[in-house]
This record gives C-alpha cells, structure tokens and sequence, in this order.
C-alpha cells in the first residue's frame, strides 16, 4: 500500500474519531479540555495535506505526445481549467486529472447563468445550455465502467455556493472517494493503455454498458451536475489505466479542435451518428 493511500485512510478515520467524540460528548463528560475534541480533525487536515504531496510524487509523469481523439461533445462550447493554460490543470495528479478539461456550452437562444454574489444562491440544472447535452465516444473502445445512479444536484456558482463547495462539500467528497468526487462517469478503454474519463454525468442517460463495444461518435450519455461540481459541464479526461485511484493522466489533442485554452470558444460540427 502506498503512502498517498495509507494517508488517505488515517484522514477518513480521524474525521470519524472526530464525529464519535463530538456524539459521545452529549452522553459523557471528557476528562479533557472541550478544544482537544478538534485535534482528530486538525490531524485529519495534515494527513489530507500529505497525502495531496505524496500523489504529486507518485502520479505526477514525464511529458509524453498528445493522443489525439476526436471531441467528446458537438456544438459550440467554451473551456475551463484547460492544461493548455497549467498543468496540471486541476491543480492536483490525483484521479488521473493533470491533464483533464471541463467545457461548458455556449448558447445564445439559451445563454449560461454568470456567477452571482448573493441571489440567486443556486439554480436547477435545466437553466444551463449544457445539461443534457449528448456525450460521445471519442474514440473505438471498450466500456470498462459506467455509472449513472447519482443525482444531479443544484448549482454551486454563487458566492455562499462556491464556499459549501469548497469548504464542506468537496471535502466531504473527497473522503467518500473518487466515484463521489466524479459523480456519474463513464471510462472507456481506446487500446494501448489509454482510457477516458467522462465525469459528471447526468443521473438516469447512459447509454452504455460495461464490456460493451462503442465506435467514435457514437452518444454514450449526456452531461449532468452529479458529483464535485459547480455547474452541468463535462470534466473529460484521459489516463494510463482505468482506476482513478492509481491513474496517471495523458495528454491529449482534440482532432480539428486541439486543445482550448481556458476562456475559449470552440465548435465541433454534427456528424452522423454510428451505429451502435
């Protein structure tokens, strides 16, 4: 077991030690100082901050060429948190995610709410022109996962929900694991040792099934608000192996597209649709 995952278990433990202290303190009297029942938490940070160092020693790789693949979306959209712009773009190698993209769509009978200071403090899903928007396979591959069990939540694009998200949500996430982090997704298998990740899936659209064989182009989902996010997007990703807990991230290209860098806007034309 390595040291990123070893940390990564302490970190979950202590902040149950955490909970149970803070229960049982409505039952018995500690023979402690109330502040000591935050030390499980505050060793719980630390264990979160080494396990954070110890993935970018162990997952962190050595720049290798681009896979090019075709888009995983059609229409006009914008990209967020591009590795054209940092890398790794998320700011950490955990989940396979050094090279990862999240793109919104752009759409004017249909414009995308902007982020808000105060009111609203969060919007349905359906308010944004990417939710529902079909995902496809962006390449020949193999299904190697697909999940779609988990709801799509509110948006977190206000200032109150930046901060849950950031500070309670996404924490909490992160210690349930990485399907929690992703919500629904999708993996496929292109050959070669690559893979790739779709996340934030919506709730109830696969098409797809594990094992199953797919062609490029062809939808397998749509995209959602399920899991770690802010906003309906498509996080897209590709990886050395198709578990997120030990994935190491590959570059990719965009055929006819490349890769968007943070803020721009880019199209990908309609296609006929293979045959399943």
């Amino acid at each position: 077991m390595t040291v990123r995952k070893l940390c990564s278990i302490l970190q979950r433990l202590l902040v149950y030690v955490f909970f149970a202290l803070v229960i049982g303190g409505f039952f018995v009297d500690y023979p402690f100082a109330w502040w000591l029942l935050f030390a499980p938490l505050v060793l719980s940070w630390a264990a979160g901050i080494a396990a954070g160092r110890s993935a970018s020693r162990e997952l962190a790789v050595a720049p290798r060429a681009p896979v090019e693949v075709r888009a995983p979306v059609t229409g006009r959209w914008s990209a967020l948190n591009s590795p054209a712009d940092k890398i790794p773009s998320h700011g950490v190698h955990v989940y396979g995610q050094t090279y990862a993209i999240d793109i919104v769509a752009e759409d004017e009978r249909h414009p995308r709410p902007g982020f808000t200071w105060l009111w609203p403090l969060a919007r349905r899903p359906e308010r944004y022109p990417a939710f529902g928007a079909d995902l496809v396979a962006v390449a020949d591959a193999t299904v190697v996962r697909a999940e779609d069990g988990q709801r799509d939540h509110l948006s977190r694009s206000s200032l109150f929900g930046v901060l849950y998200l950031l500070l309670a949500e996404g924490e909490l996430r992160g210690l349930a694991g990485a399907r929690r982090v992703v919500g629904n997704h999708v993996i496929l298998d292109l050959g070669d040792g690559t893979y790739a990740a779709y996340a934030h899936v919506q709730r109830g659209s696969l098409a797809v099934r594990p094992g199953e064989r797919v062609r490029a182009g062809q939808t397998i989902g749509r995209c959602g608000n399920s899991g770690n996010s802010s906003e309906p997007h498509v996080h897209f990703q590709l990886m050395d192996g198709p578990d997120l807990d030990s994935a190491r991230g590959v570059p990719f290209r965009w055929a006819g597209v490349g890769v968007p860098a943070n803020g721009e806007e880019f199209t990908v034309a309609e296609e006929s649709a293979p045959a399943a």
